[in-house]
């Protein structure tokens, strides 16, 4: 989930920045210490959205640099467990294909793509049903559910598409024609 955080911390401004208006060297220290970092409290921070108050400065001893206290605003990202999120098919493999969900790639199980049972074709790099020949591949959008998080060494996401109303926007478009259809018929087999 994407959201805009307000941090209070103490801020290294260093002396090549003294010459600059000091929001803006506060703002540029601020983006090199966090953005595109994660953190397990926080999640991936993306970008520093204003800087809202900034305090007195500290000189500490041996450092040129100065200390201010500042509150400033982060966008973020933080995947939350439950969490239905839309993305995009970035790598199609023999054990499940690996979505793009916001700024990190997800994991989405061979078992937890259909209710069906689900072959991996290598040729193509897709992944195909049996029974419905519903088929993934790279570059589809999807809707899943966030079934896992593990923020560890590796961090890692797991998805599932198994539940009604998620999978590939295609499959889902192509059941609600059908359903569209079926209805249509029924109508016009009442009214014989």
């Amino acid at each position: 989930m994407f959201k805009i955080i307000e941090v209070e911390d103490s801020v290294r401004v260093p002396p090549e920045k003294f010459d600059k208006d000091l929001e803006e060297s506060i703002g540029e220290s601020i983006q090199e210490r966090f953005e595109g970092v994660f953190s397990s409290e926080l999640g991936i921070v993306l970008n520093l959205e204003s800087v809202e108050e900034v305090g007195e400065g500290k000189v500490v001893p041996e450092d040129g640099g100065v200390y201010y206290t500042a509150r400033f605003k982060l966008l973020i990202y933080m995947p939350e467990e439950y969490e239905v999120t839309l993305g995009e098919v970035v790598d199609i493999t023999e054990f499940g294909a690996f979505v793009r969900i916001g700024p990190v790639d997800a994991m989405t199980h061979i078992s937890q793509i259909m209710n069906d049972y689900v072959s991996y074709d290598k040729k193509n790099s897709i992944l195909v049903g049996r029974d419905n020949k519903n088929m993934l591949k790279e570059g589809d959008l999807v809707r899943a559910r966030i079934i896992s998080i593990s923020f560890t060494k590796d961090n890692r996401i797991g998805l599932t598409m198994r539940q009604p109303s998620l999978g590939a926007m295609k499959w889902l478009e192509d059941k609600k024609k059908k359903e569209e259809e079926k209805k249509l018929q029924g109508k016009k087999e009442e009214k014989k």
